[in-house]
């Protein structure tokens, strides 16, 4: 059994300026306003947008995310429709194969640190889980039938693409106060990570 803690990797980072640029394009397109286009003009017609509630114009630019999170994140994940996902298969992935060390992988859990008596009932549920998985294997299951006995915080391992509008949406609802803590705990340093490089949208 392995523990890993939840990360995320922005795979196609954008180069603020290219991104600003092609937005105000897009933007200025409605208003056929392209000759007031300037070197500077990009980040004041962006906010200008943003300010407006005029956002259909920032849907023209897509970011990609690799995350690693427990299964259950990842099932509040993919509520989010407008985007594209490609996640690891339960199905298709056997956990006793060499690559991936013959071991499951769980994600450290928010609610209890190691050595608590919290963490300590967790970490024996998830190695009964590891042990049935593999006794399953062991009996002739497939994989795809194993996994039945695989908990929540089984790591996982997806990658998302949503367009900036829907990137904006998805902060709103999963920085928020009310969301899920394991949810916050990767949706709250992915917000500033998009607020670094394109502070005029986030």
């Amino acid at each position: 059994m392995r523990l890993v803690s939840p990360s995320f990797e922005i795979i196609n980072p954008p180069v603020r300026e290219e991104v600003l640029r092609h937005l105000e394009l897009c933007g200025r397109v409605c208003y056929k306003s392209e000759d007031k286009m300037t070197e500077d003009s990009a980040s004041r017609m962006v906010r200008m947008l943003i300010e407006r509630g005029h956002e259909s114009p920032i849907e023209h630019f897509s970011v990609s995310v690799r995350v690693i999170c427990d299964r259950g994140v990842s099932h509040e994940w993919v509520r989010h429709r407008i985007a594209s996902y490609s996640q690891e298969s339960t199905r298709y992935c056997n956990y006793s194969s060499a690559k991936f060390g013959s071991e499951i992988a769980f994600i450290r859990p928010y609610f209890a640190k190691e050595g608590e008596p919290l963490f300590e009932e967790w970490k024996q549920a998830m190695e009964n889980a590891e042990r049935s998985y593999f006794a399953m294997l062991g009996k002739g299951a497939r994989p795809e039938d194993a996994r039945s006995v695989l908990p929540n915080s089984l790591k996982t391992e997806f990658i998302c693409t949503m367009n900036l509008r829907e990137w904006r949406h998805f902060f709103r609802l999963r920085c928020a106060p009310a969301a899920h803590p394991a949810m916050r705990e990767i949706a709250i340093p992915l917000q500033a990570a998009f607020h670094e490089l394109l502070p005029e949208l986030f």
